[in-house]
């Protein structure tokens, strides 16, 4: 059964966070670029792709610290 959501004053503001992933076998990657992004008021601006090497539990380790590492820095942006 679908729930009726409210907005609750003082909420935390809503984001939309652009993200992928994708696993290549060694040596298959040439390059990576910034990607593209659009926004619905007419902008555009660019999210700089990462690249990690090593094996998966390395990937892994390193990913889930860099997602730590960037939402530690976004907290700092926003500290008045």
């Amino acid at each position: 059964m679908a729930r009726k959501l409210k907005l609750v004053k003082g909420a935390a503001q809503r984001n939309t966070l652009v993200y992928g992933m994708r696993i290549f076998t060694p040596g298959e990657v040439l390059a990576v670029e910034d990607a593209l992004v659009r926004q619905t008021n007419g902008n555009s601006g660019r999210v700089t792709m990462h690249f990690i090497e090593g094996t998966r539990a390395q990937i892994r380790k390193q990913l889930l610290e860099s997602i730590d590492a960037f939402f530690e820095l976004l907290d700092e942006d926003q500290t008045p």
